[in-house]
């Protein structure tokens, strides 16, 4: 039987603990008035915010650290460590070794996450795309309804001022990753399947295996909520609940009657043929609203009336890196996405394609510029020929090169590859190898009126406040000359 997480009061030291997930839960944990440590390398909003809430940083991950993590008690007895990390820490790292030979528990980041459900009323959002904001979405919606859940989720909220929120009640929402197979871990009153794709070849061969994680994940939740509109979903997990934009679908939940503008999504909701209302969400896209109508049946289950509902949702602005507005500089629009997948990548440019049809004083047309960084080369080379066509939304295409994680490259792809592929379905593609490159690029091409959206789950996003900056300085030197 595996060892259980002690949250008595024995110390935990997370190896990494400025990941998106792995703050989450520290934060958490330090909530609860546990003793937690972690290691990072860098300082950032995110470490600063767990520093403030007690948590003693590292700022290198070496091995000296497990010793310092030890607890000596009154009596001189040393406690040792329960130590976190994820899959992102290679068992060669020497803080890992070390707590390895020092004896300490070890845990996986999915091991701390499912005891926490397993003390909850769990609502566990799992899917390939759509899990950081259908779980941001109910996460907000309850919080705002007075249910008060804790929160663990792998972005960013303004709501709650980060990735994580302790709650007073004893229900618990929590972004359910099924990268690296740790879904099976989790255990749920209310899971929640948006999709199911490949996405990580790294870890799956074949969507059959990616399936059976999902299977596993279904069987141990009280409840399946899911996407009709998802085949793989309807034939393999035959969810309990459905929701659906296609109204032919028969499902649970449906959108009808969709308007979509620059300013937003309005939908007409029913709920088993019965009409709830009018929805309107300030997030653009059809796959919000699909979200959407996952978080709604969340809170329906839990009884929260929909006029309640809809005047929350009206006001969700979504999570940060999920078509994140940066800014707006010499007329040009700024958005930051986390998109990395060719189904991600059509859905959040055809929500960009949406929000370039706004109106601006002087502008005679609104180009969609999309900066494309190609994370991992597993994930290319598996899913090169998807890619090569998700850009038709955009009318200019700038490819980087691709950021590795840490992948090695057996194939050989490059960045190069990537915008000759994309360029058979695409005649506005160029290569822009560095970060550097891309900012020089931005500066040849942007023009005011355009709307330039950075879809990146590496780095590329770095590069965003030079290049805004630039076209401020431009902005200011049109205002002087026309004086």
């Amino acid at each position: 039987m595996p060892m259980a997480v002690d949250f008595n009061g024995r110390p935990l030291h997370f190896i990494g603990v400025g990941g998106i997930g792995m703050s989450a839960l520290a934060y958490v944990l330090a909530e609860r008035q546990l003793p937690v440590s972690g290691s990072d390398c860098h300082l950032t909003h995110i470490t600063r915010r767990l520093q403030e809430k007690g948590v003693h940083i590292f700022w290198s991950q070496e091995a000296d650290n497990i010793a310092q993590a030890t607890q000596t008690l009154a009596d001189d007895t040393q406690v040792l460590p329960q130590v976190v990390c994820s899959t992102a820490i290679s068992p060669s790292n020497p803080e890992y070794k070390a707590a390895m030979d020092a004896g300490c528990p070890m845990f996986h980041r999915s091991d701390i996450l499912a005891a926490l459900m397993n003390e909850s009323q769990g609502i566990a959002i799992a899917g390939t795309h759509g899990k950081t904001t259908t779980s941001s979405m109910v996460g907000y919606l309850l919080l705002k309804a007075g249910i008060d859940p804790s929160i663990v989720i792998g972005g960013e909220v303004a709501a709650w001022q980060g990735n994580a929120h302790v709650g007073t009640s004893d229900y618990m929402v929590a972004e359910a990753d099924e990268s690296d197979g740790s879904l099976v871990k989790l255990s749920a009153e209310i899971g929640v399947i948006t999709n199911i794709e490949l996405d990580h070849p790294d870890h799956y061969s074949t969507l059959d295996e990616v399936v059976g994680i999902f299977k596993h994940f279904a069987h141990q939740c009280d409840v399946v909520i899911g996407s009709a509109d998802c085949e793989t979903v309807m034939n393999q997990i035959q969810p309990n609940v459905t929701y659906s934009l296609r109204p032919e679908s028969g499902a649970d939940y449906i959108a009808t009657d969709i308007c979509e503008t620059s300013q937003g999504t309005t939908a007409e909701i029913w709920e088993r043929g019965q009409r709830l209302g009018e929805l309107h969400l300030a997030i653009l896209g059809r796959h919000n609203l699909s979200n959407a109508l996952a978080a709604i049946a969340v809170a329906r289950r839990l009884g929260v009336e929909f006029d309640v509902i809809s005047t929350i949702m009206a006001t969700f602005e979504g999570a940060k890196r999920r078509f994140d507005h940066r800014g707006f500089h010499n007329n040009i629009l700024f958005i930051d996405d986390y998109a990395h997948h060719p189904s991600e990548i059509k859905v959040t440019l055809a929500a960009a394609k949406v929000k370039s049809t706004e109106s601006l004083e002087g502008v005679n047309q609104r180009l969609v510029v999309a900066v494309f960084q190609p994370h991992r080369y597993s994930r290319i080379t598996t899913l090169l020929q998807e890619f090569s066509m998700a850009f038709a939304e955009a009318d200019q295409v700038i490819v980087t090169d691709i950021y590795s994680a840490g992948e090695k490259n057996p194939s050989g792809i490059t960045g190069e590859d990537v915008t000759s592929a994309i360029g058979e379905h695409h005649t506005q593609v160029s290569y822009a190898a560095t970060l550097d490159d891309v900012k020089a690029k931005l500066a040849a091409l942007l023009q005011p009126g355009d709307l330039v959206i950075f879809l990146t789950a590496g780095n590329l996003n770095q590069v965003i406040p030079d290049v805004m900056d630039y076209q401020a300085k431009q902005s200011e030197k049109t205002a002087l000359t026309s004086v």
